[in-house]
């Protein structure tokens, strides 16, 4: 075998996790847009062959957001690099942090501390942060976590965070579990995703409503993305999973 068959038959015998939820009309979703829809065109027993239609908005599940999804004429999703659809994976566990705050974001501290203990995030790296909050998937209520005022409560990257991974780690994407880049206070406080628009800004991409980042490893692991090639295409639901130490 070669280097590169015989780095695929070392990497099937790794751990593989997959990092998307299963998408349908009742999972939570961003509240400007639609649930999906479905229907059944032809079914086997009827047509000879099983086909449905699906409508449902770019940004849906678990997706990836392209620059232009807040920048006009930038990069579309048909224009990303594809090498950068597989990348090293760094994840931050902020779990107990967010169990105790929900409106927590990442600060630049809480990287420094990373690196303290798992060594510096590599340039062309891929940055997840795992705050926990996929395990309220099942429970859009509690993935939404909105108070009697009206206030959302959810984790998110502070911008001075998103500021040191683009201009001091040189990181290719970041992806979270929830639906938005900010918390849900910070959005409200600044009028705006302003962490979101800066890291779309760079002409770098983000993975939004991953699952399972808490079985990962902080460091030694991979992040593999099959992402649709829609032209002009401002996100896309995604198929996202994780190779990681089988020991």
């Amino acid at each position: 075998m070669n280097e590169i068959t015989s780095s695929i038959a070392f990497l099937k015998q790794q751990k593989w996790v997959d990092l998307s939820h299963n998408i349908y009309g009742g999972i939570p979703y961003f509240q400007s847009f639609q649930p999906m829809q479905e229907k059944t065109l032809v079914t086997v027993q009827a047509d000879g062959f099983f086909a449905k239609e699906y409508r449902l908005v770019t940004q849906y599940g678990t997706h990836i957001d392209a620059p232009i999804h807040f920048v006009e004429d930038r990069i579309s999703v048909d224009q990303l690099a594809i090498k950068d659809f597989l990348l090293p994976l760094i994840v931050i566990h902020k779990e107990a942090a967010v169990a105790k705050n929900p409106d927590y974001s990442l600060t630049v501290a809480d990287l420094e501390n990373f690196e303290a203990e798992h060594g510096k995030i590599p340039a062309e790296s891929f940055v997840a942060f795992a705050s926990g909050w996929w395990k309220r998937w099942e429970e859009p209520e509690k993935f939404y976590n909105v108070d009697p005022e009206g206030q959302a409560h959810t984790p998110g990257w502070s911008l001075e965070a998103l500021k040191f991974l683009h201009e001091e780690r040189q990181v290719t994407a970041i992806g979270h579990e929830t639906l938005d880049t900010d918390s849900a206070v910070d959005c409200t406080k600044n009028g705006g995703l302003l962490g979101e628009l800066y890291w779309l800004s760079q002409d770098k991409f983000q993975v939004e409503v991953l699952s399972r980042l808490t079985e990962l490893p902080a460091v030694g692991g991979a992040i593999s993305l099959g992402v649709p090639k829609v032209k002009d295409a401002p996100g896309f639901n995604v198929r996202a999973f994780a190779i990681v130490p089988n020991d």
